[in-house]
């Protein structure tokens, strides 16, 4: 490009004393060296630009500090010039680089309207989602040639096999602090005898199918989210638009009808896992023979606290799937998403599974099954 270097001799010459002469292309690759030489030369300073044919942002904001900082007069600046250094100048004012501060309870109002807006935006998302979901259904149901039965076994194995053992554990040392905890209680009547009614009905009504609610929902819930998303993110489901493969039959529902068929059977087998913890806590603890436990159980427990655990489950189920496979395919960017759609999943399958269990107990004292 032909750049001169600058003249940076400050030394008073024939009539100029203290000028800075610069000439060729006053750009960002001699910003550095120029600022060094604007640097040692003494006051009062004087700027030639007679001879610079190129100037850029960067070179023009440095003569505009010297400028402000330092009263130095510019002189034989072409009209492009003058142009720039007066943008430069015209940009050049204070701006705050924080908000104003807002008093407390202004912030937790604005937080409150945010949370309220972000909740109503994500209902209106899983509206939207149940409906491609069960336009999915009706698709498979109208060819049932579309249906992956291997897919559907595998969410089996996901969701209920490998599942057993930590649910069963759970639910097993839940049966024993119900009894524990409620045989302190009682002794205090001399009505121990009544732990059994506790365990039975707590157990079967319940815990047992709320609790294998959000062990499913941590474990499967996640997990759907989290397929999905790695799949998002590698572009796998756009690749299974592009060859005619509806991601919502192909993803969505195996893992939703995976959910609902294992839910009952997981929750039947909390309900029994629950009761025997209880039924040894009672033996070993309080002295009530196995044959008498088992025989107060079928006294106190009705029938219809069994149907209650049993028919909540398959909603919870479908509640669990639903979160967790929206939630993925809402994942977006990099991986980050992810983790942070997985814990979304978690928290909202568990948020709505609870909700949906007060619901359930208002809707069944309602008509008698209480």
């Amino acid at each position: 490009m032909g750049v001169e270097h600058a003249d940076s001799n400050a030394n008073p010459d024939e009539g100029e004393a203290n000028i800075y002469r610069m000439s060729g292309a006053m750009t960002i690759t001699r910003a550095a060296s120029t600022q060094r030489e604007i640097d040692a030369a003494p006051d009062p300073l004087t700027i030639d630009l007679a001879e610079v044919d190129k100037m850029d942002t960067v070179g023009a904001w440095l003569i505009h500090r010297t400028v402000r900082d330092r009263g130095a007069k510019v002189t034989g600046a072409s009209a492009d010039t003058k142009k720039l250094l007066e943008q430069v100048a015209d940009a050049d004012h204070p701006t705050r680089v924080y908000p104003e501060e807002r008093s407390a309870p202004m912030r937790a109002l604005a937080e409150l309207g945010d949370w309220t807006i972000d909740a109503g935006r994500t209902l209106v998302g899983l509206l939207g989602f149940l409906g491609a979901v069960l336009i999915g259904f009706a698709n498979i149901i109208r060819r049932p040639k579309r249906f992956r039965l291997n897919a559907v076994v595998q969410r089996f194995d996901l969701v209920g096999v490998r599942a057993l053992g930590i649910i069963g554990l759970m639910t097993f040392l839940i049966g024993v602090v119900i009894g524990q905890q409620g045989a302190v209680q009682l002794q205090q009547f001399g009505a121990e005898v009544y732990t059994i009614n506790l365990i039975g009905r707590i157990s079967v009504r319940e815990l047992a199918t709320l609790m294998t609610a959000i062990m499913v929902a941590g474990r499967s819930g996640s997990a759907f989210a989290a397929q999905i998303g790695t799949m998002k993110i590698t572009e796998e489901i756009d690749a299974m638009r592009t060859i005619g493969v509806s991601p919502i039959e192909a993803l969505v529902v195996p893992r939703m009808l995976a959910a609902v068929v294992m839910m009952p059977l997981l929750s039947f087998y909390a309900m029994i896992m629950s009761l025997l913890g209880g039924g040894i806590f009672c033996w070993v603890g309080l002295g009530i023979p196995p044959l008498t436990y088992i025989q107060r159980i079928q006294e106190v427990v009705p029938l219809t606290d069994l149907w209650v655990g049993l028919i909540k489950a398959p909603v919870f189920g479908f509640i669990i799937a639903l979160a967790g496979c929206f939630q993925g395919m809402l994942v977006e960017g990099d991986s980050e998403q992810v983790g942070t759609r997985t814990t979304a999943a978690v928290v909202q399958a568990i948020f709505l599974v609870i909700v949906l269990d007060a619901v359930f107990a208002v809707f069944f004292s309602s008509i008698g099954w209480g």
